[in-house]
């Protein structure tokens, strides 16, 4: 098990997913995509939309931007189902050091190392750091190259 891509990052995501009324996972995906890449960025983060809904075999989604709430940051949206607008996915999107950094969250019982072989496939992907349950019963953190 080799050490996170970001520990800093990784601590901060593994703190989002502590205990609370529904058990979350998640991963970090880092891209080589720079500042000037929002389009890119956020054509990556409909690519990831898809992969999660397949994985959590919720059907359709959609992606929600929350700009009529103030719950919700810039640069933060959520995958909701179409159907009944149930909670798929949360993302947070991060410049760091110069690229995007994705941050996303989602129901826990999904397989991960299918999810992060997936995510590894897709172009502007460097790594992807898998986030487990916050559970001491499972292994810690991979970062799988894609």
């Amino acid at each position: 098990m080799s050490a996170p891509v970001d520990e800093q990052l990784y601590e901060r995501a593994k703190a989002l997913i502590e205990p609370g009324d529904i058990e979350l996972a998640g991963c970090i995906v880092h891209t080589d995509l720079d500042g000037q890449e929002d389009l890119e960025m956020q054509e990556l983060t409909i690519s990831i939309n898809e992969i999660l809904a397949d994985h959590a075999d919720k059907g359709e989604t959609y992606i929600y931007a929350g700009n009529d709430t103030s719950e919700f940051a810039s640069n933060q949206f959520q995958g909701l189902t179409l159907e009944d607008e149930d909670f798929v996915w949360e993302c947070q999107q991060l410049l760091r050091n110069g690229s995007f950094d994705l941050v996303f969250y989602y129901m826990a019982g999904v397989d991960q190392d299918a999810i992060a072989a997936d995510l590894g496939q897709l172009d502007n992907v460097n790594d992807i750091t898998i986030v487990p349950w916050a559970r001491e019963d499972l292994p810690g953190v991979r970062s799988v190259p894609p």
